[in-house]
C-alpha cells in the first residue's frame, strides 16, 4: 500500500519549508533512510531521510516551492501502483503519526475572547456557506469583514484567524497605497522583488515579537582594552590557538552571568526561570540572515574551547549546516559588529533571553591621566 510522505516539522518552530532540493526522482527505488530531499527550514537547510521503504511514485512540491508543515510532499509505494485516489483523498490535514497539536480551529475557538459570540445569526447567506473557525467568524463581524472575500490557509479552504488578519491588513496597504498616488507622482523604474527564505521570513517575525512584547532599555558603557590587547599577545606567543576579542567577551560574559545570576533569566508568562548553566547565543551574519549558534556552558569552558567551537559553529553557519540543537538552549547572547567598524549599537533581545550584549569596535583615543595626554584602546558595548 502506498505511504504518503508530508512536510515534517524539523524543528519546535517550524510552520512551513521550502523544497530546497530533490535527491530522489520519480520511478526511483529508495530505502527507509535514504536521503530523500533538502528542507530549509525556519532556521537552517537540513536533510530529509525517506520513512518508508518502496518506488517514489509521486512528488508534489517542485524544488524551490515552499507549504506548511503536514502538507503532502511526496508518494511512496510499489511500482506502478495508482496514486489519484490517494491524492484525492490525501488533504493537507495533519497526521495524527506526526504530531500531536490540535488544529489550528480548536486551539482558536478554545481561545477566543469571552466577549465575543463565537457564532452569530447576523451572517449573511454567502458568509454562513463559508468554511471559517468561530474566531474567524467573530473577528470578520467585528471588522466589517466579508467573510466571502477571504482567501482561506486552513484544511479544505477553512478561513483562519491569520487570514482574516492579512485580509484587514492588505485592505489597509491598499488604501494607503490609493491615497498616496493622489498626493505624489511615483517615480518609474526597474526594480526586482525577491521571496522571502523561510530563515528572514522568522526572523522578522520573532524579532518583530520580541521589540514590541519585551520593553527594552539600553545601557552603554565604555570599557578600556589595553590589558585585554596585552593579554591576547602574550597568549599568542605561548599557543597556536587564535583567540579573538569576541572568544575573551564570551567569556567574561559567561563569568557575569554567575556572578549576577538575575539576568541568567527567560520571562515565561506566569513565572521567571532562572538558569543553573550558562549557555551564550552568538550571533552569526549569513547573505540569508542572521542565525544565533550557542555555545553551551561557556562558563566552565576554557578560552581555547570556547574559540575552537566558535569557529566551528560558525562555519557550520555559513554552509548551512547548523543543527536545531546548535542553536537552542541560549540563556544570553552576544551581537558583534566591531569587525565591520561599527563603534556603538542596540540590538534587539533574542527570545527567551533577559538580556542581549551589543559590541562595538576597538577605536583609539586620548585621554588625560596623571595631567599627562595618553593614547589608550575603548571598546563600547551597549547592553539590552
Amino acid at each position: 500500500m502506498a505511504e504518503i510522505v508530508r512536510m515534517p516539522a524539523l524543528s519546535d518552530t517550524m510552520t512551513e519549508g521550502t523544497l530546497v532540493a530533490w535527491h530522489k526522482n520519480v520511478g526511483d527505488k529508495i530505502k527507509s533512510g535514504d536521503l530523500l530531499a533538502e528542507i530549509e527550514t525556519d532556521k537552517a537547510v537540513m536533510e530529509f531521510q525517506s520513512p518508508f521503504d518502496g518506488v517514489l511514485l509521486h512528488i508534489g512540491i517542485e524544488a524551490g516551492n515552499a507549504v506548511p508543515v503536514n502538507d503532502v510532499i511526496a508518494i511512496v509505494g510499489k511500482a506502478g501502483e495508482d496514486v489519484s485516489a490517494i491524492l484525492s483523498g490525501a488533504g493537507n490535514a495533519p497526521a495524527a503519526s506526526i504530531t500531536e497539536t490540535p488544529a489550528k480551529e480548536v486551539i482558536e475557538t478554545i481561545t477566543a475572547p469571552l466577549n465575543q459570540p463565537v457564532q452569530s445569526s447576523s451572517i449573511s447567506d454567502d458568509e454562513s456557506r463559508v468554511k471559517a473557525s468561530p474566531l474567524a467568524k467573530a473577528m470578520a463581524k467585528e471588522e466589517g469583514v466579508d467573510l466571502s472575500k477571504v482567501s482561506g490557509s486552513g484544511d479544505e479552504g477553512r478561513i483562519v484567524k491569520k487570514d482574516v488578519e492579512a485580509f484587514i491588513e492588505t485592505s489597509k496597504t491598499v488604501v494607503e497605497t490609493k491615497t498616496v498616488s493622489v498626493q505624489t507622482t511615483v517615480a518609474e523604474g526597474d526594480y526586482e522583488d525577491v521571496s522571502l527564505s523561510q530563515m528572514r521570513k522568522t526572523i522578522a517575525r520573532r524579532l518583530g515579537e520580541s521589540m514590541f512584547t519585551a520593553p527594552h532599555f539600553y545601557l552603554t558603557m565604555e570599557i578600556c582594552m589595553d590589558k585585554l590587547i596585552e593579554t591576547r599577545k602574550q597568549l599568542k606567543k605561548l599557543s597556536e590557538d587564535s583567540i579573538s576579542f569576541n572568544d575573551f567577551i564570551i567569556k567574561a560574559c559567561a563569568k557575569a552571568l554567575q556572578k549576577n545570576p538575575g539576568i541568567n533569566a527567560s520571562w515565561l508568562g506566569d513565572r521567571i526561570r532562572y538558569y543553573k548553566y550558562v549557555n551564550i547565543g552568538v550571533a552569526v551574519a549569513m547573505d540569508e540572515g542572521l542565525v544565533v549558534p550557542v555555545v553551551k556552558n561557556a562558563d566552565i569552558k576554557s578560552l581555547s574551547q570556547i574559540s575552537t567551537e566558535v569557529r566551528t559553529l560558525a562555519e557550520a553557519a555559513r554552509d548551512r549546516k547548523l543543527q536545531p540543537q546548535d542553536m537552542t538552549g541560549n540563556t544570553f547572547t552576544i551581537s558583534n559588529l566591531g569587525m565591520f567598524g561599527i563603534e556603538e549599537f542596540t540590538a534587539i533581545i533574542n527570545p527567551p533571553d533577559a538580556c542581549i550584549l551589543a559590541v562595538g569596535r576597538i577605536s583609539k583615543r586620548l585621554i588625560l591621566e596623571n595631567e599627562l595626554v595618553k593614547e589608550t584602546n575603548i571598546m563600547k558595548v551597549t547592553l539590552s
